[in-house]
């Protein structure tokens, strides 16, 4: 059980993360705290929003706030999947061959307009993702940890951008969109980014081991049995919807669970309660769906059917 301390050193240190990226992110602290949970979840998060909204300097922001070590990937249609995550090199002086890296050994993988890749380069992030390891001739090779991949990508209805396969998408455990800044942010933006970039001016205020810390807190944070069951009968209700062809996987619903008691953390509480379930489920669920064509036709959207399942799934009495 975590003490009143833990949870209140847990807290400050969230919120002194938030207020070094909200520095650069003005009027999105709500973003921010959301890519701060699914930090603490050791989830991966894809940022969904139209060209030049922040969605790149946010994830840079993030990996600038921390000492650990971050990589970028620029995704491009050329872009080969060994660029990803590394390729054997013949070394002559041995005989040998030696692997080298790829920019996947990271703590922090930036990975920019990931959409614009081809569908075989997407599929290489698919083994790192979820099994933190790259295997390559045969020899599996781990990726440090903490490994969270931020990725960024532009509507699929852009010009050149391929859609992420369900497979992956799956794989994030949280999909955001960025938003435009109101006037006041905005003009708070213009201030802070026009003598020069912005992100180089973040330094870090969490300590690899400080992160390391907030993760294994996370894993501390109590979930009632009453919770259990909520979080399952969310995800049971969207796989008995005609209006889906396809409900939440139980990935899903162990993305969700350790989304809210990040969620918990980052606020100081111990444990998860339905609100934290609320919150997170419209962010971590709705990208595992997959509507009918008549539902699309009907103007329903994704985020309508998780608040639907949120309205219509009794919320247990005691947590």
């Amino acid at each position: 059980m975590l003490t009143d301390d833990d949870l209140n050193t847990a807290m400050a240190r969230c919120d002194q993360l938030g207020a070094a990226v909200a520095r650069v992110i003005h009027g999105k602290d709500d973003v921010i705290r959301l890519l701060l949970v699914a930090l603490l979840a050791e989830g991966h998060v894809l940022l969904e929003d139209r060209p030049g909204v922040g969605k790149t300097t946010l994830a840079r922001s993030m990996g600038q706030a921390l000492q650990v070590r971050v990589g970028r990937i620029q995704f491009t249609p050329d872009l080969l999947p060994s660029d990803i995550t590394g390729t054997p090199i013949y070394n002559q002086a041995t005989g040998e061959f030696r692997f080298r890296q790829g920019p996947v050994f990271n703590n922090i993988v930036v990975g920019d307009e990931i959409n614009r890749a081809s569908p075989k380069t997407q599929s290489a992030l698919l083994e790192v993702m979820e099994e933190r390891t790259v295997t390559a001739d045969g020899v599996v090779h781990p990726v440090p940890r903490p490994f969270i991949v931020l990725a960024t990508q532009n509507p699929i209805d852009m010009e050149g951008t391929y859609s992420l396969p369900e497979a992956q998408l799956d794989r994030f455990v949280m999909r955001l969109p960025i938003g435009y800044p109101d006037q006041q942010a905005e003009a708070e933006m213009l201030r802070t980014h026009l003598s020069g970039s912005a992100v180089d001016t973040v330094r870090p205020v969490l300590t690899h081991r400080e992160v390391d810390d907030l993760i294994a807190q996370t894993k501390r944070v109590e979930v009632s049995p009453a919770i259990e069951s909520y979080l399952v009968s969310l995800a049971d209700f969207t796989r008995n919807l005609a209006e889906l062809r396809l409900g939440v996987s139980p990935r899903g619903t162990l993305a969700l669970g350790r989304a809210a008691r990040a969620f918990a953390l980052s606020l100081g509480q111990g444990y998860v309660t339905p609100d934290h379930v609320k919150v997170m489920a419209p962010w971590v669920l709705a990208h595992r769906i997959l509507l009918s064509s008549e539902a699309e036709l009907s103007g329903q959207t994704d985020i309508d059917i998780i608040r639907r399942a949120l309205s219509a799934v009794p919320v247990p009495r005691t947590a």
